[in-house]
């Protein structure tokens, strides 16, 4: 089937080497008043395939059908006032780490503010929070923050927002961390953390003991795996994207990425993904998975970097 390239800026394809993914960008549309993307920071998807966008500005969020349409932006003075990390768990409750007010804040479905870790605009040394930067909640309903501006440790909390343990210091050897800037917790229990200023993720199990170090990544910004937890997309900041087997590491592929960094990266249940793209300009980028039937109009070839699909009228 051919691509469609109807888009705002016409589209790229790029490929890990062993997907293909046509590049929409900005995926996003602007919402009825011209009001767009500003301060980009991170964005997750719900189980309805909505993009929740976290700006590190007012609105602090801005929620996006699965076609891109704006259907409603939010915000919750004076908490949502640094945004950074963003998660949407099972329950879809929405999860956002404030940097500069060192907070981890959860909403319900219907935005109604559920849960306050952390004192607003407090800063404790080692423990929550010096300027946290990601959150995840595992299948457990158990809670897992890097905090990782100010402090270089992993929390994590249990349902009720107990806290059950920190680990983490900082430093270049195997366990510690120069800016733990994300954390990911796969199906088997394993936790991921983003090491972005030591170039490499390291996974722990949920008391923080070591498993393992998985180096060759160029300071990794965010973490994204699909259900299932074999495979693992990391946004780095060269900008690429690298998808690696979560069993050990292994690099399987690697796509270009545009803008000047993907600090944010989610993906929905069909492989598609989407960046978050920081820069002079902020913009969702979506990456969308073609099958291998998918045919491509070649013509009007000209970027020196991939295959360009102008946009059509």
């Amino acid at each position: 089937m051919p691509i469609d390239t109807a888009a705002n800026h016409g589209r790229f394809v790029v490929t890990d080497g062993a997907d293909r993914f046509a590049v929409v960008r900005p995926w996003q549309r602007p919402g009825p008043d011209g009001s767009d993307v500003q301060a980009i920071s991170q964005l997750a998807l719900d189980r309805h395939g909505r993009v929740f966008v976290l700006q590190r500005t007012e609105p602090a969020l801005r929620i996006y059908a699965p076609d891109g349409t704006l259907e409603r932006s939010f915000h919750h003075p004076p908490l949502l006032d640094s945004g950074h990390g963003l998660h949407v768990d099972a329950q879809d409750r929405l999860w956002v780490t404030t940097y500069d007010a060192h907070q981890v804040l959860a909403f319900d479905a219907d935005l109604r503010l559920s849960m306050v870790l952390g004192r607003h605009h407090v800063p404790s040394w080692e423990r929550p929070f010096n300027h946290p930067t990601g959150v995840h909640v595992a299948a457990d309903g158990d809670i897992y923050v890097s905090d990782g501006y100010g402090n270089a440790r992993i929390h994590r909390f249990a349902p009720d927002g107990q806290l059950r343990r920190s680990w983490g210091r900082s430093g270049r050897e195997p366990g510690a961390f120069n800016t733990p800037h994300a954390v990911w917790v796969l199906p088997d229990g394993r936790v991921l953390c983003a090491d972005r200023d030591n170039d490499r993720i390291q996974v722990f199990d949920g008391k923080g003991t070591l498993l393992a170090v998985w180096d060759g990544l160029v300071r990794p910004m965010a973490l994204w795996a699909p259900a299932d937890g074999r495979t693992l997309y990391v946004s780095e900041q060269v900008p690429r994207i690298s998808r690696l087997d979560a069993r050990d590491g292994k690099v399987l592929g690697r796509a270009r990425a545009f803008g000047i960094y993907a600090h944010g990266l989610a993906g929905d249940a069909a492989g598609n993904l989407y960046v978050a793209e920081q820069g002079s300009v902020s913009l969702v980028a979506q990456y969308r998975k073609l099958d291998p039937i998918d045919s491509i109009d070649s013509t009007g070839l000209t970027d020196p970097y991939g295959s360009t699909l102008p946009a059509q009228p």
